[in-house]
């Protein structure tokens, strides 16, 4: 799909020829002389038309426009989370097989996140998963014109959020994808096509036999119950000069999560396939750098693997060493996520980074939590936790800060080994982040638990891309610093 944007008066943005033409009224608005922009305050005078978010009229062939339909959108105070309510209404209007060509007319000038809100909003309501269909309905919107009488001024917002929407449908193409489609050969592939395409990427694939050699013991046990060979992916940005410390992104990539022998139950468990989204948004972050080209320097880690359950299975009880050296008593198989991420991050030191930030559909108490509106977010940095909810406040990716308090670690404590991977249930998303604290001593590090928002489920079921759009935001808060 094509963005354009144009610095056109509502009355010149009528005139392009189109399938659909979206005029985004807001609550400011007050309308010229000319008959279209006429129109659109006459129906607003009259009530047919409100600015109201998420408000529209539909309007069919009208004499005063070239687009075969109209939608008269309210967009409220023009705030970015307004903006993404005034599309989602108009665009769900007009959403068919015609729609080939739309135009995006803000009547009267823009803002930043407004625009940014509105590539990012069209993106996500036109999004279609075809890759194991065998009569794909793909997406058949392919050139999506955006109009501002301030345009010129939107430029450098306009160009962060399509960079950000094509990370954002990377991540979720390989969300989305059925774990036969998305082993962890398949997805090291995938990383592999992605820095062979892009200049400043490079990357860096580990087996099974170079992970044993680096004793990465917690992240060898939970793929040692699959006959798919484990994958460690190393993704390196280099954007800025080498002596610079890099920003580290861990995406936790368990492609399928059975639960092991602690086996989850069988109601949507084939859901578990988007137990990868945490690698899904580190490809993703690196398909926006590619076009961005930040000047700073990124490494992404993805720890990947199967979670099942064979004659080799990890057990309960059973003690394994981590490449810290410290040990873990596995009590739950199904708490596989910190065990391949605290290796990932012990591995992380090598780099000596500025911060480190782990990415991990990590626990259903955070879902409670949190619902599906915020990731959470858990940090003993301030000035980190500070930036990254400021980043997802900037990008509408929202997190929201989660307590570290020592006493929620005490249910680590075990007999028979330094640690247990579990603590019981209650604040079950606190002590798993304890337990990946117990890693990090060497850096600034931040742990985003998104199993509330990185997908969907029931009628709109699939991947969201998140939180690709508040780590982009946050890498180019960085390099600006």
């Amino acid at each position: 799909m094509n963005f354009e944007l144009k610095p056109l008066s509502l009355h010149e943005a009528a005139t392009e020829k189109c399938d659909a033409l979206l005029v985004l009224v807001p609550d400011s608005f007050k309308p010229g002389r000319d008959g279209f922009t006429a129109l659109v305050g006459r129906a607003i005078k009259d009530g047919d038309a409100q600015t109201k978010a998420g408000k529209i009229l539909s309007l069919y062939k009208p004499a005063l426009a070239q687009a075969s339909r109209v939608v008269i959108a309210g967009i409220g105070d023009g705030s970015a989370k307004q903006v993404r309510s005034g599309i989602a209404a108009a665009l769900a209007s007009v959403k068919s097989d015609q729609l080939k060509k739309l135009v995006l007319a803000f009547a009267g000038p823009a803002r930043d996140a407004s625009v940014r809100a509105a590539v990012s909003a069209v993106a996500d309501g036109s999004y279609s998963y075809t890759t194991t269909k065998s009569k794909p309905e793909g997406r058949t919107l392919h050139a999506v014109l955006l109009t501002a009488s301030n345009a010129p001024d939107l430029q450098a917002a306009f160009g962060r959020a399509v960079a950000v929407v094509r990370g954002v449908e990377l991540a979720k193409e390989w969300g989305n994808r059925p774990a036969n489609h998305a082993t962890p050969s398949l997805l090291a592939k995938a990383a592999e096509a992605l820095a062979a395409k892009h200049g400043k990427i490079s990357c860096e694939v580990l087996g099974p036999k170079e992970v044993a050699k680096l004793g990465m013991g917690a992240f060898l046990a939970v793929a040692q119950g699959s006959d798919e060979p484990l994958r460690f992916i190393v993704l390196k940005y280099n954007g800025a000069a080498k002596a610079a410390a890099p920003t580290v992104l861990v995406g936790k990539g368990i492609t399928f999560d059975s639960g092991g022998i602690s086996i989850k139950p069988a109601a949507e468990m084939d859901e578990m396939k988007f137990d990868m989204c945490g690698a899904a948004s580190v490809l993703g972050v690196f398909r926006s750098l590619a076009e961005l080209k930040p000047a700073i320097n990124v490494v992404g880690l993805i720890p990947s693997c199967e979670n099942l359950l064979n004659g080799r299975a990890v057990k309960p009880g059973d003690v394994v060493t981590s490449m810290s050296g410290q040990t873990i008593e596995i009590l739950n198989t199904d708490a596989e996520g910190r065990l391949v991420l605290c290796d990932a991050l012990t591995y992380a030191e090598r780099f000596k980074p500025r911060a480190v930030v782990d990415i991990a559909t990590l626990t259903g108490a955070c879902v409670v939590a949190l619902g599906n509106v915020r990731s959470g977010l858990f940090s003993p940095d301030a000035d980190l936790a500070k930036a990254l909810s400021a980043a997802g406040e900037a990008a509408q990716d929202l997190c929201w800060q989660m307590p570290l308090d020592e006493e929620y670690g005490e249910g680590l404590k075990t007999s028979f080994a330094d640690m247990a991977n579990v603590a019981g249930r209650a604040g079950g998303a606190v002590s798993a982040a304890k337990y990946l604290q117990r890693f990090t001593a060497q850096y600034p590090w931040a742990h985003l638990d998104i199993a509330g928002t990185a997908w969907k489920s029931g009628a709109s079921k699939g991947a969201t891309g998140r939180p690709v759009g508040l780590l982009v935001e946050y890498l180019l808060a960085q390099a600006g610093a």
